[in-house]
C-alpha cells in the first residue's frame, strides 16, 4: 500500500510535494519562463526547458531536497490553479536544525497574500512538526516585495551580504539580505 503524499493546507491554498512528472515539469517551466518572475534571479532572463530540467527541477523532487523537508508546488485551494511554489529546505552549510525560506509565485498570484500564507503555514511545520531552531529567508536588497513578505510572516533582518552570481541582475551592487527568526522568537509571539 503506498502512502497518500503529505499535503499543507491553508484558508486559500493546498501545497504538495512536486511529482517527477513532465505535467509538474511544464509548471514550474511556465513559471520560470516569465521574465517578471525572473528579474531578481536572471536579470529577467527565462529559464529554458532543458536549464529547469538540469539545474533545479530536480532538487525540487522528493529525494534531490525536496517533499516534506523541501519545496512545495502551490495551488489555490478553491480552483486547484497553480500559482507557484514554496519551500523549506535544510540550509545549505548550516547546522542541521537550520532550515531556508523560499517562495516564487506566478505574476497574477502578486499582491493577494499568497506568498505569506504560505511561508507562515511552512513555518509552522518547520518549528512544530520538523523541530528546526531557526529559519532563514534570503533575497536582493532591491527585492522589497520579497523582504516584505518575510518581515510580515515575522523574520527580522540580519545582514547584508554580497555573492557572484551567475547572472548580472539590475541592483545586485546593493547585495543580497538576509532575514532569520528562530524557534523561541516564533513562541514569544504567540505561535
Amino acid at each position: 500500500m503506498t502512502t497518500p503524499p503529505p499535503f499543507l493546507t491553508t484558508d486559500r491554498l493546498t501545497l504538495r510535494p512536486f511529482t517527477d512528472t513532465e505535467a509538474d515539469l511544464d509548471l514550474v517551466v511556465e513559471l520560470d519562463s516569465d521574465p517578471e518572475v525572473m528579474r531578481y534571479l536572471t536579470g529577467g532572463r527565462p529559464m529554458t526547458r532543458d536549464e529547469i530540467r538540469a539545474e533545479s527541477f530536480a532538487r525540487m523532487l522528493p529525494g534531490g531536497g525536496g517533499g516534506d523537508k523541501g519545496f512545495w508546488a502551490t495551488h489555490l485551494r478553491d480552483t486547484g490553479e497553480f500559482i507557484g511554489w514554496h519551500c523549506l529546505r535544510p540550509g545549505l552549510n548550516a547546522p542541521p536544525d537550520h532550515a531556508d525560506l523560499g517562495y516564487r509565485l506566478r505574476k497574477a498570484a502578486w499582491g493577494k497574500g499568497y506568498a505569506r500564507e504560505g511561508a507562515l503555514a511552512l513555518i509552522e511545520k518547520g518549528f512544530g512538526e520538523l523541530g528546526y531552531a531557526r529559519i532563514t529567508g534570503n533575497t536582493m536588497y532591491v527585492n522589497d516585495r520579497s523582504r516584505h513578505v518575510m518581515e510580515t510572516c515575522g523574520l527580522t533582518y540580519v545582514r547584508t551580504y554580497f555573492e557572484e552570481w551567475p547572472y548580472s541582475v539590475e541592483g545586485d551592487e546593493h547585495g543580497d539580505v538576509e532575514y532569520a527568526l528562530t524557534r523561541e522568537e516564533w513562541l514569544a509571539r504567540g505561535a
